[in-house]
């Protein structure tokens, strides 16, 4: 099994405690993978991996503080194909720009040429009481899926 690597978006905290749920549930489950709390790419395989962004939207859209650089660099890279990847998305959905954090990045990964493993999941925060039971319901989907 490919190590999943679980890129991390966070402004506040939530996503980065729903990665880290994430990454226990994998562990749980005997799948090897690694959290990236302040990713670069270089430092993240694309061969014999699948990334998993887990990120919230910030500000007016933005992507969170500990992300830009990473999203950054994805554009400036090469093909990314025959990489896999997931998104998980944390946002408010009152807002006009709910998730784009997730769907920009979703959107950068698919124009390097990776594929998306399932579909995307974007959490409306103010629908959940802990937004990590969403993504965790959501994960033996994602992982059938590949």
């Amino acid at each position: 099994m490919k190590t999943i690597h679980i890129i991390v978006g966070s402004q506040m905290g939530s996503a980065e405690y729903t990665a880290d749920q994430i990454h226990q549930a994998l562990s749980a489950a005997n799948l090897t993978s690694q959290i990236h709390e302040f990713p670069e790419p270089e430092a993240i395989p694309t061969e014999n991996a699948i990334w998993l962004i887990c990120t919230s939207t910030h500000g007016a859209g933005d992507l969170p503080d500990n992300i830009q650089a990473f999203a950054t660099s994805l554009s400036e890279r090469g093909s990314l194909e025959g990489l896999q990847y997931g998104v998980i998305g944390l946002g408010d959905r009152s807002y006009d720009t709910f998730n784009h954090a997730a769907i920009k990045l979703d959107e950068l990964l698919q124009l390097q040429g990776a594929k998306r493993i399932g579909q995307r999941l974007e959490i409306n925060v103010l629908d959940e009481l802990l937004p990590e039971d969403a993504a965790l319901a959501w994960l033996p989907t994602w992982l059938e899926a590949f």
